[in-house]
């Protein structure tokens, strides 16, 4: 159960499949995120509604990754970009949303900005999961940002 909830469902896992490596995986967890992102765009539903479903994957990818953490962190495990994407998504619509989504995984893939590298270097399900909270929240500041300028 841990493995397929780490994998978004087994989409980390597609990757080494096709092609015989984990590049990619990540990317496939964010892409989960933007399914579930434009199912609630479409449902009208409120921004906690977002809230809480960043906060389940958040909760989801700390739990499940508990037992792979040894390893440092495996390329399939994308449960945490499943949950930095969600929350770079968090009251956002249009291109403040588009936008933070491209920023978080970007902020994620290259780990520059402040705070992202530093938490990729922590040991653990924490390490895992935050270094994506973190390239999340610098998305959702960018998102914001736009609304704020009436984008």
């Amino acid at each position: 159960m841990h493995r397929l909830v780490a994998s978004s469902f087994g989409l980390g896992l597609i990757p080494r499949r096709l092609w015989g490596s984990d590049s990619g995986a990540g990317t496939l967890g964010a892409a989960m995120a933007v399914a579930i992102g434009i199912f609630l765009l479409s449902a009208d539903a409120e921004w906690w509604v977002t809230l809480i479903s960043a906060s389940v994957a958040v909760g989801a990818s700390l739990w499940s990754a508990r037992p792979f953490s040894d390893e440092g962190d495996p390329g399939w495990i994308c449960m945490d970009e499943t949950a930095g994407t969600l929350i770079a998504m968090i009251g956002l619509g249009g291109i403040p949303w588009i936008a933070a989504v491209v920023v978080a995984r970007v902020a994620d893939i290259f780990k520059v900005l402040p705070g992202v590298t530093h938490a990729d270097r922590i040991h653990g399900p924490v390490g895992i999961t935050f270094d994506d909270v973190i390239a999340g929240l610098y998305g959702l500041a960018v998102g914001w940002a736009l609304t704020g300028l009436g984008v």
